[in-house]
């Protein structure tokens, strides 16, 4: 399959989704385009003909295009994931609650090696691409495409990107204490920055590569049981609530304006102070 054929097919799929609006890549694009999971403003944006671009990622290895998305994470994001799918049999919220809480539990860093291009400024001199590069023992690392408005975070996961500027929020958390950990997560839900920090950092990005670092002997045991890495040694990503595993390196680039759907920018209803809680 082509990269067209396969972003035409993704694009049918979310069309589908969005219609349906039940899955977590699903909601958390619907709070993002229309500030409320909402079926009837759905609609309503639809009939009144609201367009809005969206900046799209693509993944992939140094060989294949793996898939289309707008966020992902490694780490305690997916781990947290591929816990919870390997426990199907439960109630999705007491499956989700369990699986956070034994990840949490069970909480251990990945090590691993980031290169990110940095969001490039016309003005700036572009003769060639300054890629930057850290390495190191991280608890979670989030690239996202868009802000990620969820009901948890109602700031977003990734407040400072937006809808279609064209960037991604590189978010990267590293090794710190559990207790810190959780402070980190709690800010999510409220108004405080969830960034501010000494073991957060936050870069704005047009790509980004994360290569894993594979462990042996006995670690590697430990680490298939704690972090949730495969026994084919496949690292698990969240990439929009969907498990997807690899064991090389992820490619991840972001393309401005990709795709059309219906909706506005969430941030022109904050600056007017609207909402859509009234319909």
């Amino acid at each position: 399959l082509t990269q067209y054929s396969i972003l035409s097919a993704w694009r049918q799929a979310l069309a589908f989704r969005l219609c349906k609006s039940g899955s977590c890549t699903t909601n958390i694009l619907a709070h993002t385009l229309y500030g409320i999971k909402h079926a009837v403003t759905a609609t309503l944006h639809i009939v009144m003909g609201h367009i809005q671009p969206v900046d799209v990622c693509t993944f992939s290895t140094p060989s294949k295009l793996l898939r289309f998305g707008f966020s992902a994470m490694f780490g305690f994001g997916a781990r947290t994931l591929a816990l919870a799918e390997k426990h199907r049999w439960m109630p999705s919220n007491q499956r989700k609650d369990f699986a956070f809480i034994k990840t949490l539990a069970d909480l251990k860093p990945e090590e691993c090696e980031l290169s990110f291009l940095p969001l490039q400024i016309p003005q700036e001199d572009c003769s060639k691409d300054q890629w930057h590069k850290i390495q190191g023992h991280f608890l979670n690392v989030s690239i996202m495409a868009i802000p990620c408005l969820c009901s948890m975070a109602p700031r977003g996961l990734a407040p400072n990107t937006r809808l279609n500027n064209g960037s991604m929020a590189l978010i990267v958390v590293q090794n710190t204490s559990r207790t810190e950990f959780i402070k980190h997560l709690k800010r999510y839900a409220s108004v405080k920055n969830q960034f501010n920090f000494p073991f957060v950092e936050t870069y704005t990005v047009q790509e980004v590569k994360l290569q894993p670092r594979r462990k042996s002997g006995l670690d590697a045991k430990e680490n298939t049981y704690l972090n949730a890495t495969s026994a084919e040694g496949n690292y698990p990503w969240n990439i929009d609530g969907d498990l997807m595993e690899e064991a090389s390196e992820v490619h991840v680039r972001v393309h401005p304006q990709l795709i059309n759907l219906y909706g506005v920018n969430t941030d022109d209803l904050e600056s007017s102070k609207a909402t859509c809680n009234c319909i």
